[in-house]
């Protein structure tokens, strides 16, 4: 296993993380996965074992049942196995158990701890935006967490680029707690992070976790042009993440991954995840898993290296679109670029000179 670096933070994190989303299955997240104790606790061996060191969780998940799952099963582990958590969502009903209040913080964060039976949480996510809320208030409020002993740092989720500059500008300003990684969604499904998150994270010193790598099952291979999913799939399953907006190009994607998978004799989730691995920015992959195989064939993409000519292949098939002003920087500021900004121009670029050449 490899071990990087988050962001600006003297923390070092494995590249694959597990996730603990298919723990329980209450709620609206029975589509995810209905993970018990028993099974929990075999799949955080198998993680150990293969030299896992951060466990992801959210106060979201089956309604507060996969953190106490997660916490049932690290209890007594060794201390090097560090816990990220999330708040936002609501826990009730009332119309202050929900967002990034100080209130809602410091109650939600509370109840985690109860639930996770620990003392602190390690990495502590504001798990999506809340444009109600004065980012100071909430900032104050992670200062306080931390303050206490409660969190040791604290990273930002599901926001868009000006939201993330917005706190981390507050937090410089105020001298209060920043931010050290973000958890976002990236895939060969949807590049959409490369336009303002991955380069927000290469400029700012961000760490990034990916949640969802494989689009939810989608860049398994189980979805293919003329075929039926399996029955027990997500999408089949009723859950509808990650909107597909585009069936055409998800399908030609995925018939390059099976190419390239067969050329190793490996999956095309491997492959998926060996992908991103070797992306810019790119910290950890946060990895779900419903089954004990699913879990040991994800862990192994940890130890799978593409060639830059199939990189290139993926790249090409699955490139994002680039939307205002991205196209007039791609045509007419290239000599001036970052390599924050490179993180999508950078392939942008080859695949306009490879396109002109074949004219």
């Amino acid at each position: 296993m490899q071990y990087r670096q988050l962001g600006r933070s003297g923390l070092k994190i494995s590249a694959l993380n597990f996730g603990s989303v298919t723990f329980g299955g209450q709620g609206n997240f029975s589509a995810t996965g209905k993970v018990d104790v028993a099974e929990a606790t075999r799949m955080v061996d198998i993680c150990v074992e293969h030299g896992v060191n951060m466990f992801d969780t959210a106060d979201a998940y089956s309604g507060g049942e996969a953190e106490e799952i997660l916490g049932r099963v690290l209890q007594g582990r060794s201390r090097e196995l560090l816990v990220t958590s999330k708040v936002r969502f609501p826990t009730g009903k009332g119309p202050n158990e929900q967002g990034l209040s100080r209130h809602h913080i410091l109650n939600a964060c509370e109840d985690s701890l109860r639930r996770l039976g620990r003392d602190h949480i390690d990495l502590y996510y504001l798990h999506e935006w809340d444009g109600l809320t004065p980012v100071e208030e909430t900032l104050e409020a992670l200062q306080t967490l931390r303050d206490q002993g409660k969190i040791r740092y604290a990273g930002i989720s599901n926001f868009a680029g000006w939201q993330a500059m917005k706190l981390l500008g507050a937090a410089e300003r105020d001298r209060l707690i920043t931010p050290v990684s973000q958890q976002l969604y990236y895939s060969l499904e949807a590049r959409d992070a490369e336009y303002e998150l991955l380069p927000l994270a290469v400029d700012q010193g961000l760490g990034v976790q990916v949640w969802s790598p494989l689009a939810c099952g989608l860049l398994t291979g189980k979805y293919r042009r003329g075929k039926t999913a399996p029955e027990d799939s997500r999408r089949i399953s009723g859950w509808p993440e990650p909107e597909v907006r585009d069936l055409k190009k998800l399908y030609d994607t995925v018939e390059v991954l099976v190419q390239i998978a067969e050329e190793h004799s490996v999956s095309a989730a491997r492959v998926a995840l060996a992908w991103t691995l070797h992306k810019p920015g790119i910290t950890s992959l946060v990895l779900g898993a419903r089954k004990e195989s699913q879990l040991l064939d994800n862990l192994a993409a940890a130890s799978l290296r593409l060639t830059q000519e199939q990189v290139r292949r993926l790249d090409d098939v699955s490139a994002p679109d680039l939307i205002y002003p991205y196209w007039h920087q791609n045509r007419n500021a290239f000599d001036r670029l970052s390599k924050a900004d490179l993180v999508l121009q950078g392939p942008a670029k080859r695949l306009r000179e490879a396109l002109e050449t074949k004219k």
